[in-house]
């Protein structure tokens, strides 16, 4: 089976610039109604994946980064508490499981890194699920 066929394209999800200030990434997550989104650069290239934990974690440890001074503070600024590794589309089906054991979604790109949509653990657990049926 071809991981693009599970593919859900960059077009129809919400990824943010490491650009993005913090107070972009809350809204943007609050209106959407997500807990993680994929992080990408000016190119394209998929950095990682913020979480609201890796958000939590910054405003704890961060004096003076509160909701009202988060416009100021910058995503790309944000340590992971954890990596969300990419597949690449041509990767083999077994490698888009794997990750999904520990990703709620797995982040897809191309030959050069550029994030081009994610895959999510639902739609690989009903996949597995079908082929054991």
């Amino acid at each position: 089976m071809n991981i693009a066929f599970f593919l859900l394209p960059k077009s129809d999800i919400i990824y943010l610039n490491e650009k993005a200030t913090i107070r972009q990434a809350l809204e943007r997550m609050e209106y959407h109604n997500y807990s993680a989104v994929p992080v990408v650069d000016d190119e394209g290239r998929y950095i990682n994946t913020l979480t609201e934990g890796d958000i939590l974690w910054k405003m704890k440890n961060t004096k003076g980064l509160s909701f009202d001074t988060a416009h100021q503070y910058f995503i790309r600024d944000i340590e992971r508490q954890r990596e969300m590794k990419p597949v690449y589309i041509n990767s083999d089906m077994i490698d888009l499981i794997e990750l999904s054991k520990v990703q709620n979604f797995v982040p897809v790109v191309d030959d050069h890194g550029t994030f081009i949509g994610m895959v999510r653990r639902s739609e690989i657990i009903n996949y597995c699920f079908d082929r054991i049926k």
